[in-house]
C-alpha cells in the first residue's frame, strides 16, 4: 500500500520536478551565456563532425536490413547464442553485431525495428538495447585513442576491454533477470511435423519478414534516410544540452573534479576530461592504470546523455531507465575490473595499430576527429562488422554442438 502511494506521489510530481529543472536550467544559461553559447556550440561540433557521419550510414542500414529479413535469417544461425547465453530471441544477434561495431544509439535503433515489427516484446527490447549498448569504434580507436591518448595500441586494448565487459554484463543480466521463455516459431517445422532444414528455416524467416513489412524498395529507402536523420537530430539535441548542463556543473561546483561531471553525464566530454594532460600510455605507474580503469569505467557506464539517446528511440518500447541505468553500471564495473586484470597484457601484445594518416590533424576541437577521417574509417568499421558476426556465427554454432551433445538421446 505504501509503495503504491509512493508511485503516485513520484509520478504527479514528475512534471513539476522537470519544469522545475527546465526553469533552473535556463536561469543558468541566462546568467552565463557566454560560457553556456561555447559548450552548446561544442557539443554541436561534436555532433556534426563525429556523431552523424558515423551513425547514419549505420541507422539506414539496420532498418533496410530489418525490413528485408536478413536480419531474421541471421537470428537463425544467432538463435542457440542468443536463446542460451543471453536468454534472448535470435533476431537479436544482428543487432548485438551493429551495435559493437556502430555504436549507440544505432543498437537501441535496431531494437526498435525488431520491436515495431513484433519480433521482441517490451522487456527484450530493454534487455536487448542494453546488451547492444557500446560506444562506437570510432570514438574508441580515433578520438579516444588516437586524438585523446596519442596511442592507437591503447585504443585497441579499450575497444577489447569494452566488447568483453558488455557482453559479460549481458550474461549476467540475463542471469539475473531470470529464465525467459522464447518458443521456436511454429512456421518453422514442416506439414509432417518433422523439423525443416536449416536453409529452408533461413528462407522462409527472411520470406516472412518482407511480407511482415510489405514497403518497396523505393519507399523502404525514403522511410530509412528519413528516420535515421529524424533519430540523430534527436541525439544532436540531447548532446548540445548536455554540453550546456556540464558546463554549468563545473561553474556552480568548482570543488569537484572536472571529470566527473563530465564523465557521469557525457562520453566524450567524460573521456576527454579523463584523458587530459596524458601523453602517450604505452608504459604505465600505478596512478596511470588507475587513470585507464577509471577511463574504461565510463566508457562503459557511457553517460546518461548516451543512455537517454537510446531510450528516447525505444520509448515505444516502454523502456525504464533506472534498470538500463543499471546495467550500464554493471557494464562499467566489469569494464574497470577488466582493465586492471587485462590492461599491461594487452598493450604487450603484437597488436595492429592504426595508419599515421588515420591520426587527426586538423582538429575542430582537441581531439575529435575532422569528417573526412570518419569516413576513412568506413572500411575498418565494415571489417568488424563482418569480423564479430563471424565469431558470434562460430560461438553459436559451438553453444549449438554443446547442447546437442548434453541432450539425452531418445
Amino acid at each position: 500500500m505504501n509503495n503504491i502511494k509512493i508511485h503516485r506521489l513520484t509520478s504527479g510530481a514528475a512534471p513539476f520536478v522537470g519544469g522545475a529543472a527546465a526553469i533552473l536550467l535556463a536561469a543558468a544559461i541566462v546568467s552565463a551565456p557566454e560560457s553556456s553559447f561555447a559548450a552548446s556550440l561544442q557539443g554541436l561540433k561534436l555532433w556534426w563532425n563525429l556523431v552523424f557521419p558515423a551513425l547514419l550510414p549505420f541507422l539506414i542500414l539496420s532498418e533496410m536490413l530489418a525490413a528485408s529479413g536478413v536480419v531474421h535469417s541471421l537470428g537463425v544461425l544467432l538463435e542457440p547464442l542468443m536463446k542460451r547465453i543471453f536468454r534472448l530471441p535470435g533476431a537479436g544477434g544482428w543487432t548485438l553485431v551493429l551495435g559493437m561495431t556502430a555504436g549507440f544509439p544505432a543498437g537501441a535503433g535496431a531494437v526498435q525495428q525488431l520491436h515495431k515489427q513484433g519480433s521482441i516484446t517490451d522487456k527484450e527490447a530493454g534487455r536487448l538495447a542494453s546488451l547492444a549498448h557500446y560506444a562506437s569504434p570510432v570514438t574508441l580507436l580515433i578520438v579516444v585513442g588516437a586524438a585523446f591518448l596519442h596511442s592507437p595500441a591503447s585504443g585497441y586494448a579499450l575497444l577489447a576491454i569494452h566488447w568483453l565487459a558488455g557482453l559479460s554484463a549481458g550474461y549476467t543480466s540475463a542471469r539475473i533477470g531470470g529464465r525467459s521463455r522464447i518458443e521456436a516459431p511454429p512456421q518453422l517445422a514442416e506439414g509432417d511435423g518433422k523439423k525443416a532444414s536449416l536453409p529452408r528455416r533461413l528462407y522462409r524467416a527472411a520470406v516472412e519478414a518482407r511480407e511482415q513489412d510489405g514497403r518497396s524498395f523505393g519507399r523502404l529507402l525514403g522511410e530509412s534516410v528519413s528516420s535515421a536523420v529524424q533519430n540523430l537530430m534527436i541525439v544532436g539535441g540531447y548532446m548540445i544540452i548536455f554540453a550546456v548542463v556540464i558546463n554549468i556543473t563545473a561553474s556552480m561546483f568548482p570543488q569537484l573534479p572536472q571529470a566527473l561531471a563530465a564523465s557521469v553525464l557525457e562520453i566524450h566530454l567524460g573521456a576527454h576530461a579523463l584523458s587530459a594532460g596524458t601523453s602517450g600510455l604505452p608504459s604505465f605507474s600505478s596512478g596511470d592504470l588507475l587513470r585507464a580503469a577509471l577511463l574504461s569505467a565510463a566508457l562503459g557506464w557511457s553517460g546518461i546523455c548516451g543512455q537517454l539517446q537510446a531510450l528516447t528511440l525505444l520509448k515505444q518500447a516502454g523502456v525504464r531507465f533506472l534498470p538500463y541505468a543499471a546495467n550500464r553500471l554493471l557494464h562499467g564495473i566489469y569494464a574497470f575490473l577488466f582493465t586492471l586484470l587485462l590492461w599491461k597484457p594487452l598493450l604487450n601484445l603484437q597488436s595492429a595499430v592504426l595508419p599515421a594518416a588515420a591520426v587527426p590533424k586538423d582538429q575542430l576541437l582537441p581531439g575529435i576527429a575532422a569528417p573526412e577521417t570518419v569516413w576513412g574509417f568506413w572500411p575498418q568499421a565494415l571489417g568488424l562488422q563482418i569480423l564479430i558476426l563471424l565469431l558470434l556465427l562460430a560461438l553459436s554454432a559451438v553453444v549449438y554442438v554443446m547442447a546437442s551433445l548434453r541432450r539425452p538421446s531418445a
